[in-house]
């Protein structure tokens, strides 16, 4: 299925990302840039960081199928044995170009990432680098996107049945407008989460 795709990116470009977490009202989202040549297995671990999941499931990734456009186009799993050998710049090559991430089979969280553009490298710059977003990331095991909006119901009224159990698993201090720019950026090049600075 990659086969046929044309390698046309530039090692040293760099592609500036905007991926967002499917079905969510109002939107949770980041923009980040990453380097070209990253590896869809690479792109995984950024992305886990990216959103603020914990990478405690499985994951996947899918392509729009060849010849379709529109919103009724058929997206195709990339086998995982492919994760490693396939760059972003394989299937993204122009921007609106698009994926679908998947985390979590079992609450199915779907993410589009979109190629919003592709830029020269500066040399100064660090990779990955998270841009701007919107939007905490839902709690991990949180039973998908109507489990989310469930649960910060629930939170938010100490009437709801379910107040005291999801406060007590999810915490008192859950912000569901609380994203951290520089949090996130310390995340890759301060020592901490599990993805490392590109490199």
């Amino acid at each position: 299925m990659l086969k046929g795709r044309k390698k046309t990116i530039a090692p040293e470009s760099v592609y500036q990302l905007k991926v967002t977490l499917l079905y969510s009202q109002p939107p949770i989202w980041r923009r980040f840039q990453v380097k070209s040549a990253v590896t869809l297995q690479r792109l995984h671990r950024i992305l886990q960081v990216v959103m603020g999941w914990t990478d405690s499931h499985m994951h996947g990734f899918r392509v729009p199928q060849p010849g379709q456009r529109g919103a009724r186009r058929q997206f195709l799993p990339i086998e995982g044995a492919d994760e490693k050998s396939t760059r972003i710049a394989d299937l993204l090559r122009r921007p609106k170009d698009r994926v679908i991430y998947e985390y979590d089979f079992g609450d199915g969280w779907e993410h589009e990432i979109v190629l919003e553009d592709v830029v020269a490298r500066s040399p100064a710059a660090r990779y990955p680098n998270v841009l701007s977003g919107q939007g905490a990331c839902p709690p991990d095991d949180v039973g998908g996107i109507f489990g989310y909006y469930h649960f910060l119901e629930a939170i938010k009224d100490p009437k709801h049945p379910d107040h005291e159990d999801m406060v007590e698993w999810g915490g008192e201090d859950f912000d569901p407008a609380r994203f951290d720019v520089q949090a996130v950026n310390r995340a890759f090049h301060g020592g901490w989460g599990p993805a490392k600075p590109d490199a």
